[in-house]
């Protein structure tokens, strides 16, 4: 592992390297001028991601073309299932709820429970109901579901609903809450977000893995997208879904015991976790002192450093989430996410952490921190004056462009060569298709994000701060005003940066094109990819297909009554 740590490292470092050299090139034609070195700094603060996505393509798309089982060869936990050990350990579910629909709460619930229930071993599970709710009339439907949920499966079930008076901490003080009252009562705990859901089998597998595995203490599922009628998440999670699997498989291979921990759709070793996991109350108020936002990530290399491995189950089945229906609600979370992360600056100093637990969390900062430095050097490439050589710019922006889309076309690719990938997809010309669209409307909304991300990251030397709100998960059209309210800084920045680019370097603007229509064309995106009118047209044409939604009838179940989409008319094409 440190061979392959180490070979992973230099190969990020030459590529950063090289991507420096040329720019250098492409900006410095008689001579360094400070304009240009700035533009050569912010340009480097954006290069981390790019390179080590690149990366993680590569490796993860050559495990998948030559290896014959290439999740057992980065995550070697998976070997020890050599079939279906008995379960034997009582295991929590801790769903964490704020403010949320609770009739998709115990939908998604009563089909989990009810699949464990078919498969005899519901007595070895222990529902905890752990609510944050801040509504009276939300909470009082809550407790309602505890006790239908508990007259449903009878003694077969244990159901306990706790709501906490002030949600001190968020959610990790949620879970901490747990820890403190009933952790010691079981030796694991499946954590689920509102919007979470698994198969049986799924959390099956964790329990049977923590059980033959005891080093591990902590095990993250791979969490795709559930089908939505929202045109948003619809084309959103069918490219992560593209990058997903190259890119973990390409993660795995060197972070190992030190992998990720995303929050949810993971189980917890819960002696390890209550005795090392408790999160440090930073210095100072919000939005960087105080409470960890990002709790994740923290308690992950908390995990490691006590000993225990965090590792990561690099396949794609059973293990869901719903994901943001439209623009607005994604830089929402996309927000909190980001003043989390931020805090990590306040963190990397922590003694004992392992090396690669703490460039992980300079990794997280630096996820934030490319967005303004990435804006930063658009605005100084408008101003600067100076010449540059267009032919090695052209070649830099096309070799960067596809070590961002890396991932994606590893995927894709992977996907176009196996018949049964391609059916599951929808058919070889409606997964090209699908990739042209998720690649235009990525290139669309990135600069959307990013401008948001930068206003935010300013902000927060002024105290702003995001709430911890329930989120939107229904797919319905978005009110115009909400979209205006939302979204009128990055139409004003568009239409700004198209005027200024159109006065100093009109030849440029084709060049500029996805940045300054994604950014002025903000609000009408917004809105029409909010419309589910326009993903009922996505679903019955076959686009942006992923493979729950066609339910193989040799296959696993999956969930797809939970978020049901209208198959499209058109014959699957081979």
């Amino acid at each position: 592992m440190r061979l392959r740590r180490l070979g992973f490292a230099c190969l990020v470092v030459l590529s950063c390297g090289a991507l420096l050299w040329l720019m250098a090139k492409t900006l410095f034609v008689v001579g360094p001028d400070p304009l240009g070195l700035a533009m050569l700094v912010l340009f480097g603060l954006t290069l981390p991601w790019t390179t080590i996505g690149f990366w993680h393509a590569v490796i993860g798309f050559s495990l998948m073309c030559f290896a014959r089982h290439p999740e057992q060869l980065v995550a070697p936990h998976l070997r020890s299932l050599g079939g279906a050990q008995p379960i034997s350990s009582d295991t929590a579910l801790l769903v964490c709820i704020r403010n949320e629909d609770t009739h998709r709460l115990r939908r998604n619930l009563a089909w989990m429970l009810e699949g464990l229930a078919a498969a005899g071993e519901l007595r070895w599970f222990h529902l905890y109901l752990l609510s944050d709710t801040s509504e009276s009339d939300i909470a009082q439907h809550e407790a309602q579901i505890a006790a239908a949920l508990s007259a449903q499966f009878g003694p077969a079930l244990r159901v306990t609903y706790r709501r906490r008076e002030q949600s001190t901490g968020f959610k990790a003080g949620n879970i901490r809450d747990f820890c403190e009252r009933w952790g010691d009562r079981h030796p694991f705990a499946i954590v689920l977000d509102a919007d979470s859901v698994m198969s049986p089998a799924a959390m099956r597998r964790l329990v049977r893995i923590m059980q033959a595995c005891p080093r591990i203490g902590i095990l993250q599922t791979l969490v795709t997208g559930l089908p939505s009628a929202s045109p948003f998440a619809r084309i959103f999670q069918f490219g992560m879904r593209l990058g997903m699997r190259s890119y973990t498989l390409g993660a795995a291979s060197w972070q190992g015991d030190c992998g990720p921990y995303w929050g949810h759709n993971a189980i917890l070793r819960l002696a390890p976790f209550i005795a090392h996991c408790d999160l440090p109350l930073l210095a100072g108020g919000p939005p960087l002192g105080g409470h960890v936002l990002s709790h994740d990530q923290l308690e992950a290399v908390l995990m490691r450093r006590a000993g225990y491995e965090v590792r990561v189950l690099p396949d794609e089945e059973g293990s869901w989430e719903e994901n943001p229906p439209n623009l607005p609600e994604f830089i929402r979370r996309d927000l909190r996410w980001c003043q989390g992360n931020m805090q990590y600056f306040r963190l990397l100093a922590m003694p004992g952490l392992l090396p690669v637990s703490r460039w992980q969390l300079v990794l997280a900062i630096l996820m934030y921190v490319g967005a303004p430095a990435w804006m930063g050097f658009t605005v100084l490439g408008l101003c600067r004056q100076a010449a540059f050589r267009l032919d090695l710019g052209l070649v830099l922006f096309a070799v960067t462009l596809a070590m961002g889309l890396a991932p994606k076309l590893a995927t894709l690719a992977d996907v176009l060569l196996r018949a049964p990938l391609r059916r599951a997809y929808g058919g070889g010309l409606r997964v090209m298709a699908s990739a042209l669209l998720e690649i235009v409307f990525s290139m669309l909304i990135a600069p959307v994000s990013a401008v948001a991300v930068t206003i935010f990251i300013i902000g927060l030397f002024f105290r702003r701060r995001v709430g911890w709100t329930s989120q939107q998960r229904d797919a319905q059209a978005l009110e115009p005003g909400t979209a205006v309210r939302a979204l009128w800084p990055q139409t004003l920045v568009g239409i700004g940066l198209g005027i200024w680019l159109w006065r100093v370097a009109p030849g440029a603007v084709w060049y500029w094109t996805p940045l300054i229509a994604g950014l002025a064309g903000s609000i009408p995106i917004a809105l029409v990819s909010a419309h589910p009118r326009l993903g009922r047209a996505l679903a019955r044409a076959g686009l942006c297909r992923i493979p729950e939604e066609a339910r193989p009838a040799d296959g696993p179940p999956v969930p797809r009554a939970l978020a049901p989409v209208p198959p499209y008319a058109a014959q699957e094409s081979k």
